[in-house]
């Protein structure tokens, strides 16, 4: 199925873990495989969101590694292929054209045969005065990235998930206090997860509360919260790590007439990937499935592959 130049049987917009294993079932189909890594409205490194999280405990072979190696073994199993070209550019727009698709970016333009959506999530953001002002001056949206930063400091997560419980115990290993401020009745970690917060010292959970302002000098000195704790509506605190959930990058998709659902996920055949357009797929966390994790998107990506090696046998030829 190799072409030379820029066409490719199977174009991958995204690579983190759903991606980069799509790209290396493609390699191994025999498919000219182009995955370009820094996709559309990105926030996050080479490697997709898993390289922000510090442990993983739950990728089958793996007992615990961090989320940058377990990335760095999807990539480099996937560059292993000659078949496989990965590029750090960002796509500009996606269109079809008679029987190909036409991928731009800031650097190029290339013509495939099928297109992949990989292209996950951006943190979202929290929307409350001084949020936006106080950005890398103590509002962080990476713990990973971020916290050793915040040494023998006093910081708060922002959130309720299982992501914030990580992010609090990363911080926790280098902050001397840790706040998880939470608007819900309880947080909602994982079990293992929501004991080891239970029982670390330093981490202390405000439950049914809101910050609603973040202030300081040149950085953050404090936040105001909508209910007094312990006497008062401000909290004294260096660090704002936010940990409120992702908004799906899915304009690229759509841009191209691929359907979503009301959250902005792209809606696809669970046993296939496939999108309602012939020749366009999807996989990872911008997609409708319910349960999202590396493992689900690492496979939906091999399924990806696979279905669009069939696609081009049975429609290309």
């Amino acid at each position: 199925m190799k072409k030379e130049g820029n066409d490719y049987d199977f174009i991958i917009i995204g690579a983190g873990g759903a991606g980069m294993s799509a790209a290396m079932y493609g390699a191994r189909l025999g498919m000219k495989t182009l995955c370009l890594g820094a996709s559309h409205g990105t926030e996050l490194p080479l490697g997709g969101v898993i390289t922000t999280t510090n442990v993983v405990e739950n990728y089958p072979g793996f007992i615990r590694l961090t989320g940058t190696e377990i990335a760095d073994k999807i990539r480099e199993h996937a560059q292993s292929y000659p078949e496989v070209t990965l590029k750090e550019e960002k796509v500009l727009s996606v269109e079809k054209k008679e029987n190909k698709f036409i991928v731009k970016t800031e650097e190029n333009i290339y013509k495939g045969k099928t297109i992949l959506f990989a292209t996950g999530t951006k943190w979202r953001k929290l929307e409350v005065t001084g949020s936006k002002e106080y950005e890398n001056k103590g509002v962080a949206y990476c713990a990973l990235c971020d916290a050793p930063l915040f040494k023998n400091k006093v910081v708060c997560v922002v959130g309720g998930s299982d992501s914030a419980a990580k992010d609090a115990m990363v911080l926790a290993e280098h902050s001397k206090k840790v706040y998880i401020i939470y608007r819900g009745e309880k947080i909602r970690p994982e079990p293992i997860n929501y004991e080891r917060i239970m029982k670390n010292k330093k981490i202390e959970v405000i439950n049914n509360t809101n910050i609603v302002e973040v202030k300081g000098k040149q950085f953050v000195d404090r936040v105001v919260l909508d209910k007094p704790y312990k006497g008062s509506k401000e909290l004294e605190l260096q660090g704002v790590f936010v940990a409120i959930g992702h908004i799906i990058l899915s304009d690229l998709p759509k841009s191209l007439g691929v359907k979503t659902n009301e959250k902005g996920e792209v809606e696809i055949n669970h046993k296939t990937s496939e999108t309602n357009i012939p020749g366009v797929f999807a996989a990872g966390d911008l997609t409708d499935k319910p349960f999202k994790q590396l493992i689900t998107g690492v496979a939906e990506g091999c399924t990806a592959a696979f279905s669009a090696y069939e696609y081009i046998s049975k429609n290309l030829k």
